[in-house]
């Protein structure tokens, strides 16, 4: 059974249009979204603090919002439209990206009232709205555990040093980063995925994990000095659509559930933990993301499918 300390979701919500194989289809998603999603599916209390229209594709995502469990922030609905990626999948199941979005920050949750807050992707560098997530994760910090997935999208950050002055000044506020290793390799073309990984604890987190696709992940944390591969679960891969988005969800629910997030005495309890400490939530993250890639589109799995 999950731990029901609140978790709010600060990021966008839109829908994908993806174009595979001369085929059309549409999905609702944006990287927080689809946090938010997989979280409600493993059965958490989270709050979902995007940016949409009350249009068809609108009621679209508050529809994936009521059939996950998640509730929506009061006023997420008041975009003139909502937002689209169009996503082109190649021929080895990898998604390619083209936006057309807004973002601002609807109205949050009381001070105080939220144990855990997550943030990530677009919505975390875009402006206006990006710095009122900054502003938002300064105003939480004190008593709610963050976590972080930078999730670079070049065709709407620019360049990497348009957003990294951004990126690492979220990052210092987290206790949890996950991102990709083709995100590490976008931002910091120059550095190793390890050397990266061991800035961003010096920065400020307890963890920090790099997802490496089909290769698995590594895994480090402030208690340990080594880096962990972790080795993948093997699946057919259908797409990579929403993966490492259900991937973060799963390593929040693992870490949730083991009381390493979800305010400060869960945050002490994390920067005293060991790498084995961890590995529960890792293995939680593996599973929903494979389960995710077995599937068309960003699906969350539930409790009982991991």
């Amino acid at each position: 059974m999950a731990k029901k300390s609140p978790v709010l979701v600060l990021g966008e919500a839109l829908v994908d249009v993806v174009h595979q194989n001369g085929q059309v289809t549409e999905h609702v998603g944006g990287s927080p979204a689809n946090v938010a999603f997989g979280l409600g599916r493993l059965e958490h209390d989270v709050t979902l603090a995007a940016w949409f229209a009350r249009d068809e594709r609108g009621e679209r995502i508050a529809a994936a919002c009521n059939d996950s469990g998640v509730k929506i922030a009061p006023g997420a609905d008041r975009a003139s439209r909502t937002s689209v990626a169009n996503a082109v999948i190649d021929a080895d199941g990898k998604a390619v990206y083209q936006f057309d979005l807004t973002w601002l920050l609807p109205e949050l949750p009381v001070h105080g009232s939220v144990a855990h807050v997550h943030t990530g992707s677009i919505g975390a560098t875009l402006e206006p709205g990006g710095s009122q997530v900054l502003r938002a994760l300064r105003d939480n910090v004190d008593s709610a555990t963050v976590s972080y997935d930078p999730n670079a999208r070049p065709t709407l950050m620019g360049t990497p040093g348009a957003v990294i002055a951004r990126v690492e000044e979220i990052i210092a506020l987290t206790d949890v980063v996950k991102s990709s290793d083709e995100d590490i390799e976008w931002l910091y073309p120059d550095r190793s995925v390890a050397d990266v990984m061991r800035h961003w604890l010096n920065l400020g987190p307890a963890l920090a994990v790099v997802t490496r696709g089909g290769d698995g992940a590594y895994v480090a944390i402030a208690g340990d000095d080594a880096i962990v591969e972790v080795a993948p679960n093997p699946v057919t891969v259908i797409d990579t659509v929403g993966a490492g988005d259900s991937f973060m969800a799963g390593l929040i629910s693992g870490l949730l559930d083991a009381d390493f997030l979800g305010g400060p005495e869960a945050r002490a309890s994390l920067r005293e933990a060991r790498l084995v400490d961890v590995m529960p939530a890792i293995d939680r993250a593996i599973s929903t993301s494979s389960n995710t890639v077995s599937k068309a589109g960003a699906y969350a799995p539930t409790r009982t499918e991991l």
